[in-house]
């Protein structure tokens, strides 16, 4: 199995029980209480008492307790039998803002970042309010525009695909043409600059990959 299935992070059916003095008392750490936080936000939104979660995931109503008061941290067997109870990814449990995993963003809902003569528009197609390592983004520009940048932070990576005309990218004094379907990879904490060379209008989509996660 791929190390990028979802579906190996839930817990099978046969997972064996893990016994209350088996998880770690971890008093006022950070790691246990956005769990034990998470725990509580996702059991309540669902309407379950302790002892209808203990029965829906096959966790003790006492081990629960101890997790979602925050005086202990679970295994992540344990941790992977309450997310296949609650149908949430474990990534739930350890996320800083609330997200279960699936996000739908309206186009409508989309923040744009238009250049001041408006030939460069930049939509975000991810939520703002959740932290990430990496950025997606589409990315519009008029016939013969082009949009400067200085660079980003050290380590900072731009992937570029063309999904419509032309497009060319200078890296430093470096400049690649690309066509519709050509993808790009480069450090992006140096000067580079994307420019529409046709009488068309361009599009493509980046991803922009930072070095550390951000928060």
């Amino acid at each position: 199995m791929s190390a990028l299935e979802p579906s190996r992070f839930l817990a099978s059916s046969d997972d064996p029980e893990v016994e209350l003095n088996n998880l770690q008392a971890l008093d006022e750490d950070p790691i246990c209480e956005r769990v034990a936080q998470n725990l509580q936000r996702l059991r309540g939104k669902r309407h379950l008492s302790l002892d209808a979660l203990a029965r829906q995931c096959g966790v003790s109503r006492a081990m629960l307790a101890q997790i979602e008061s925050g005086r202990s941290v679970p295994s992540i067997k344990v941790l992977c039998k309450i997310a296949k109870g609650l149908k949430v990814s474990v990534a739930a449990f350890l996320e800083h803002r609330a997200f279960e995993g699936v996000t739908v963003l309206a186009a409508s809902q989309s923040k744009r970042l238009v250049s001041a003569n408006g030939a460069f528009v930049s939509r975000t197609l991810f939520p703002f309010d959740v932290a990430r390592q990496s950025e997606f983004y589409e990315l519009r520009l008029s016939p013969l525009g082009e949009e400067q940048s200085d660079g980003h932070g050290p380590g900072v990576q731009e992937n570029l695909v063309v999904s419509q005309g032309v497009l060319e990218i200078s890296v430093n004094d470096e400049r690649y043409l690309l066509s519709t379907g050509d993808s790009i990879l480069f450090y992006a904490d140096q000067a580079h600059r994307y420019r529409n060379p046709a009488d068309s209008e361009a599009v493509a989509y980046l991803v922009v990959t930072y070095p550390e996660r951000l928060d």
